[in-house]
C-alpha cells in the first residue's frame, strides 16, 4: 500500500523518534523499543508535529515498509527494525534464503569492498529478499548499486540472520567475500 503524501512528514518524524531519537518528542522507549501512544502523541504536539490518533493508526496501517507495530490493545507503538539506539525488538533467528540483496549508493562501493557491508550507525545490516526493494533503498542516496549476497553460504559459515516482522533480513555484517561481485547491478 502506498503511503499518502500527507503522511510523509509525520511518518518521517515518527521514524526519527521511534528509531533514533525519542528525545525529539520528549519521550522514552522501553528496553524493547515500545513507546506509550498517548505520550508519543503529546510529545509530537510539543515538538510542533501534531499527529492525532487517527493519523497515527493510518501511518502504521499504510506505511509501505511496514515500519511500525502496535501492541495488541494499541496503547504502545514501536519501530520494527532500523534502530540506531539500543533496543531489543525480539528478533527471531531464521535461516535465510540462499540469496539476499543489499541496496546502496554506487559511490560507496570502494568503501564496501574494503570493509564489507557494515551496519554503520544501526544495530544490523539490512538485506532484502528481492533486488527491486534493494534498488529502491540504494536510490535514496544517489545512483543505486544492488549487491547480491550469498546468504546461504554465510549461514553455513556460522553467520546469524534474523527476520523482522516486516520482512527485512538482518545480520551483523557481510564480509566482502560473500558479495557476488559478478552479479552487482547498477
Amino acid at each position: 500500500m502506498e503511503q499518502s503524501k500527507r503522511d510523509i512528514e509525520p511518518g518521517r518524524f515518527l521514524s526519527l523518534v521511534l528509531r533514533h531519537n525519542p528525545a525529539a518528542a520528549q519521550i522514552r522507549l522501553d528496553a524493547h523499543g515500545w513507546a506509550d501512544v498517548d505520550a508519543l502523541l503529546a510529545g509530537c504536539a510539543r515538538a510542533g508535529k501534531r499527529i492525532d490518533r487517527e493519523t497515527l493508526e493510518r501511518i502504521v496501517r499504510e506505511n509501505n515498509k511496514q515500519r511500525y507495530s502496535f501492541n495488541d490493545d494499541h496503547t504502545k507503538i514501536r519501530a520494527n527494525q532500523g534502530h540506531s539506539i539500543a533496543v531489543d525488538v525480539g528478533l527471531n533467528q531464521a535461516p535465510p534464503p540462499d540469496r539476499l540483496y543489499h541496496g546502496t549508493a554506487a559511490r560507496f562501493l570502494e568503501s564496501i569492498r574494503a570493509e564489507g557491508i557494515t551496519r554503520q550507525s544501526r544495530q544490523h545490516v539490512h538485506l532484502s529478499s528481492d533486488p527491486e526493494t534493494a534498488r529502491k533503498v540504494g536510490s535514496r542516496h544517489g545512483a543505486p548499486a544492488v549487491l547480491p549476497v550469498d546468504a546461504g553460504r554465510m549461514a553455513r559459515d556460522g553467520f546469524l540472520f534474523y527476520r523482522s516482522v516486516n520482512g527485512v533480513w538482518l545480520c551483523e555484517q557481510v564480509p566482502w567475500k560473500y558479495v557476488l561481485e559478478s552479479e552487482i547491478s547498477y
